[in-house]
């Protein structure tokens, strides 16, 4: 076969997956009768997030950084995978609740301070129970170790949802 006759195949069989994905996976109308949205109701979580960067069972650990992050106070650059217990107390012995799993990266100041005691963040979605919720969280630092990075975090999350 020859380059040409090879390049024509290619191209017709991401033509055939293309006109046969864009008709499985479309656009989709439903004529049903709309969800009924039940009243909002408003919830209020707290958990405490154990931030675990030392010892031999990390629960953080970087993944990237820029060449600059070394330098920068606030390790702009760095981007962590996460799976961090969320705990009822502040003590990691307190009941397990949950888990706080995905990743993060320091950013330039003036989105979220790491090292403010107070911040806030905004919730702006949600699925399950909390389904449609919006409201913000407030987190308070109750332990940071500036030698191992280690840190807990009390998350009070105030919801409305449905």
């Amino acid at each position: 076969m020859t380059i040409r006759s090879l390049l024509t195949a290619a191209a017709v069989l991401c033509l055939t997956l293309a006109a046969v994905g864009g008709a499985v996976g479309g656009f989709v109308v439903s004529e049903g009768p709309a969800p009924q949205i039940r009243p909002q109701r408003q919830s209020h979580l707290r958990v405490y997030f154990h931030d675990i960067v030392s010892g031999r069972s990390p629960t953080v650990v970087q993944i990237a950084r820029a060449a600059r992050t070394n330098a920068s106070a606030t390790f702009f650059g760095a981007a962590y995978v996460m799976d961090d217990p969320l705990t009822e107390g502040q003590e990691m012995s307190s009941r397990l609740v949950g888990g706080h799993k995905g990743w993060q990266h320091h950013h330039p100041p003036g989105e979220e301070h790491p090292f403010s005691k107070v911040r806030e963040l905004p919730v702006i979605a949600g699925s399950g129970l909390f389904r449609f919720a919006t409201g913000y969280c407030r987190l308070t630092t109750h332990r940071l170790d500036l030698t191992t990075g280690d840190a807990v975090v009390e998350y009070n999350i105030f919801l409305l949802h449905q």
